[in-house]
């Protein structure tokens, strides 16, 4: 996948950072996106992580070293995609779900609409 241009000055990104911590059964993980108006994928990555040293330190949770930035397409509305991944698996779509988002682990609440 080709970058876009970055030379049109500040910008929108998302990135997401990966925490973990040691929990009452194995260990606890937290996938967190965070907003930057920047001038480049580098200076998002670069905000995003010092910011994930400050989360980390206050929530007690160790920054596991990953970030993952999306350059959004224009200014931030209701509606607007704020991070999008692609990953290539063998995975038919039931699988693929059980096996990264719905495991049965995640600390999510449900929607009754």
């Amino acid at each position: 996948m080709e970058m876009p241009d970055e030379s049109s000055g500040p910008t929108w990104y998302t990135v997401r950072c990966l925490f973990g911590t040691e929990g009452e059964r194995g260990f606890v993980y937290e996938e967190r996106i965070t907003l930057w108006c920047t001038d480049s994928f580098d200076n998002a990555i670069a905000l995003a992580e010092t910011d994930a040293a400050t989360y980390g330190a206050t929530n007690a949770v160790d920054y596991l070293g990953l970030a993952q930035v999306c350059l959004l397409p224009g200014h931030p509305t209701s509606g607007a995609e704020v991070f999008s991944l692609t990953r290539d698996s063998e995975l038919a779509a039931d699988e693929y779900l059980d096996t990264f988002f719905d495991t049965g682990t995640e600390r999510q609440s449900s929607s009754s609409g």
